[in-house]
């Protein structure tokens, strides 16, 4: 997800979270936005690992020349 997006939604969503804050639901606000950055981070780790399997012969040069130095 790109930072600009990330940074757009929580914009978005920030006046209603301060609402339920000032409900003295401030619990609630803070499980929406776990919920949000758990999502954003289940994303960026499927990407980063879907990235390490489509790339087998990368990793194998980046292994050899860590092992030449």
């Amino acid at each position: 997800m790109k930072m600009t997006y990330m940074i757009g939604i929580l914009l978005v969503f920030a006046w209603p979270l301060y609402y339920l804050y000032e409900l003295q639901l401030g619990a609630v606000s803070f499980l929406l936005l776990a919920i949000f950055f758990l999502v954003v981070s289940v994303k960026e780790t499927k990407k980063l690992r879907l990235n390490k399997e489509m790339n087998p012969e990368r990793q194998k040069r980046q292994k050899i020349k860590r092992n030449n130095r």
